[in-house]
């Protein structure tokens, strides 16, 4: 195709009696031009070279050649309508004192129609933006995020419930479904819900929407751990082998992920001799010490009892 259209080219300038070349492309005039006779073969060519984003606002807006991509965490999707507030044409002349009247007008139904039709998402996106700061979310995480809440509203589960606990409820059922290990208390730390609330409205969420959850991998927990407590990578490796030997025999199935990845974390110090309590974990983790007390003793026992298995467990 390509080749055809140069081909092309070169008989414009065969015509002109010149058969020399080079083809010389303007991008900026969007022209292309015989760099012998000086003859413009090609005017209004399309720019196919690399968008250009910058690193400011103003730098993208001024330099890219479309707007940004639609978004379902954005209250209008990405697909807004601006109005200028100067009454003022592209040419730099201001309005007849009618289309100032008429363009008054559109701006009024303008606003108006965002205020009624996005009123129910702005407040919430806002503070989904906020949340994915906090937690660390991921753009996927923040579209199914989004796109619950979106399903939530149109369930008219909105009614009489706060809209900052939804989103929140929202925001951990999109970290179950992508498995992005976010506990019920870290998304209530963040969002500045409470936790009793918060799993009222994501049981109702499960329920009313049909979601179907896995539980979360207790292994995904330990590198946030492990980075809490400051352990050796030693340490992490092993905590994340006894999880591993511990979902092999399923004795993992049904028990809290972040309380089972905090006791093998706290065995895998005893093992490598790490000065770190049970205590600090718990608190790293938001469980209890007896939590982590009680699973680490199981873990003992489940692990001293595989053959295979070099080292011997001290209680």
């Amino acid at each position: 195709m390509k080749e055809d259209c140069t081909k092309e080219i070169f008989e414009k300038c065969i015509q002109n009696s010149c058969n020399k070349g080079p083809l010389i492309t303007d991008t900026e005039a969007g022209e292309i031009m015989c760099g012998s006779c000086g003859m413009v073969l090609v005017e209004k060519s399309e720019d196919v070279s690399p968008n250009f984003h910058g690193f400011t606002k103003e730098d993208y807006m001024k330099n890219t050649r479309h707007g940004s991509k639609s978004s379902l965490a954005f209250n209008d999707m990405g697909l807004s309508t601006v109005i200028k507030s100067q009454n003022i044409d592209s040419t730099g002349r201001h309005l007849s004192g009618k289309m100032r009247t008429a363009f008054y007008r559109l701006r009024m139904w303008d606003r108006n129609t965002k205020s009624k039709k996005n009123g129910k998402f702005t407040e919430p996106f806002i503070l989904l933006d906020g949340l994915r700061a906090k937690l660390g979310l991921s753009k996927s995480v923040v579209e199914e995020s989004a796109y619950i809440y979106r399903k939530a509203v149109t369930k008219e589960i909105i009614r009489g419930r706060s809209r900052s606990v939804l989103i929140s409820a929202a925001i951990y059922a999109a970290c179950r479904l992508t498995n992005t290990p976010r506990t019920l208390r870290d998304v209530a730390l963040a969002a500045n819900v409470q936790k009793k609330s918060l799993q009222k409205t994501y049981r109702l969420l499960v329920s009313t929407l049909g979601l179907t959850l896995d539980t979360y991998d207790p292994i995904n927990f330990i590198p946030r751990l492990a980075t809490s407590v400051k352990v050796h990578e030693k340490t992490k490796r092993d905590a994340i082998e006894f999880l591993a030997k511990a979902r092999k025999m399923e004795f993992t199935a049904g028990k809290n992920p972040i309380g089972m990845a905090s006791a093998a974390l706290y065995l895998s110090c005893v093992k490598n001799n790490e000065d770190v309590s049970q205590a600090k974990i718990a608190e790293v983790a938001g469980v209890t010490t007896v939590t982590i007390r009680n699973r680490y003793h199981v873990l003992v026992k489940q692990l001293s009892d595989t053959k295979k298995f070099s080292w011997n467990f001290t209680t």
